[in-house]
């Protein structure tokens, strides 16, 4: 039976209060290939009603026994991945593979890594005579992005199920199917009712509704800079944590002694994974200008090899962006970098010429991006790259660090101890040197506009934490 048009609610699917019907785009085609509901603050009330009931019980269970669920829960993701790929796959376009490969994997990822640190997270510890504790903030609202869905689900509930937090879950309604099946596997893995529920719907009914639930104890919220600012809003009444994940414009800066072709290659790839949409994307790629032109043809040859088409295509490397509104943001940034005098080396405005159907962007290098352009400065989030040159290092760390953002930045250099040196000078969350394996153990977010409080491992689940001191502690034996 589809759970589609109903929510998760205190362990049980429920339909709406009020039924709101919304259509669910493939954006290969542009067709509707499912529905869901909308949800309203009717719907939020009954679901936070539940997680406050549920914490009184969950809230002051032992960690073994958490362990216990987030390994029942791993079996069960493990068991329905190919479920979970395809949804994500035809919600958000990410090739098949990828969508296997990355998108399903890095949830898996994450839910392991949690089971991991949980089973060693010390909770307390004496002082002296007195006890430091670590507990549960209480009921957590969770809002997620339609960009990597699983990831950013997995490293939110897997944390928050570790500290012994109940929750209610809000995913995009652009891609919500893996959600829906994510609430069945935490289903049939025996999570206690009301422990988690799910509610789909939009930010204005759904999202505000939970951040100013004043039940809601916490706020942990991804998506762009503009939403997570009305978040904080709606949640300043009820004085409750806010932790955000949101925008970047990471700088990848190309040292004088690297291999170039190689460095520009990688770069290029790093920018269109997930058809340009991830937070964290090397952007802006800085070149010593004696380079630029060469890093320039490197980067041609480099974005002329993604192929482009349908989500379920074999051989496509570059799926589809999600939506009407980002393929409209995407190319109207695109024409803005050739108004602005951006040298336009391939790619540009409009679908590729055998796709006229779809939300398919050409893969898209601009050079000679100078610091003041939007291509420069605003968050694209398609597969776009702006090559800038610089004429010293210390001139391209300062015009990475000249940003609203500071997700991450990436520095590629023969010479690591001078990489280091710029490492501790980027404002940002996460530096990349050479670009290294993916690590699920590392700290994950922003400083500036692009967030606070940390995701992954034991950084995530600290800030689903609530510290308490118990004076005289051991003093009362």
């Amino acid at each position: 039976m589809s759970h589609n048009l109903q929510f998760y609610i205190d362990g049980a699917w429920v339909d709406p209060v009020v039924p709101n019907r919304f259509d669910v785009i493939d954006p290969s085609n542009e067709d509707a290939f499912a529905q869901i509901s909308l949800g309203t603050k009717a719907d939020v009330d009954k679901a936070v009603a539940a997680a406050k009931r549920a914490f009184n019980t969950f809230g002051f269970t032992e960690a073994a026994e958490r362990l216990d669920l987030l390994n029942r829960i791993i079996a069960v993701y493990k068991k329905r991945s190919a479920d979970l790929a395809l949804a994500v796959s035809r919600e958000m376009g990410a090739p098949r593979q990828m969508a296997r490969d990355s998108q399903v994997g890095i949830g898996l990822a994450h839910l392991t890594k949690m089971a991991q640190t949980l089973k060693r997270f010390e909770f307390r510890h004496v002082k002296g005579n007195n006890l430091v504790v670590k507990e549960p903030i209480g009921v957590v609202g969770l809002i997620t992005p339609w960009n990597w869905p699983l990831n950013q689900i997995t490293c939110k509930v897997g944390p928050a199920l570790a500290a012994g937090c109940t929750m209610v879950l809000k995913p995009s309604e652009i891609a919500p199917l893996d959600a829906i099946i994510f609430a069945e596997i935490l289903d049939e893995a025996g999570v206690p009712k009301g422990v988690f529920n799910l509610v789909n719907g939009d930010g204005p009914g759904v999202g505000q509704a939970l951040a100013s639930h004043p039940d809601v104890d916490m706020m942990s919220f991804t998506g762009s800079t503009r939403a997570g600012i009305l978040v904080a809003k709606a949640a300043a009444d009820t004085v409750k944590r806010v932790h955000q994940e949101l925008g970047g414009k990471s700088a990848n800066i190309l040292f004088p002694d690297v291999d170039l072709a190689t460095a520009v290659s990688k770069g290029v790839a790093g920018c269109f994974s997930n058809s340009g949409q991830s937070c964290n994307a090397p952007t802006r790629m800085f070149v010593p200008r004696d380079r630029h032109d060469e890093a320039a043809a490197h980067a041609k040859v480099a974005a002329e090899k993604f192929t482009v088409g349908p989500a379920d295509a074999p051989g496509v490397k570059l799926g589809p962006v999600v939506s009407q509104t980002q393929f409209d943001k995407i190319q109207d940034l695109i024409q803005s970098g050739i108004d602005e005098g951006a040298t336009l080396v391939t790619g540009g405005p409009g679908r590729p010429a055998e796709l006229n159907r779809g939300y398919y962007i050409r893969p898209t290098v601009f050079a000679d991006v100078t610091h003041d352009m939007r291509i420069a400065r605003e968050e694209i989030f398609g597969p776009v790259l702006a090559i800038m040159p610089y004429d010293t290092v210390e001139q391209a760390v300062e015009q990475a660090n000249d940003t609203v953002y500071g997700l991450a930045s990436y520095i590629q250099a023969k010479d690591i101890k001078k990489a280091r040196e710029v490492a501790a000078r980027m404002r940002t969350g996460n530096v990349y040197i050479n670009y290294p394996q993916w690590d699920a153990s590392l700290p994950f977010g922003g400083y500036k506009q692009s967030g606070n409080g940390r995701e992954y491992a034991e950084y995530g689940l600290e800030d689903f934490l609530e510290i308490k001191g118990i004076a005289g502690y051991e003093a009362a034996e």
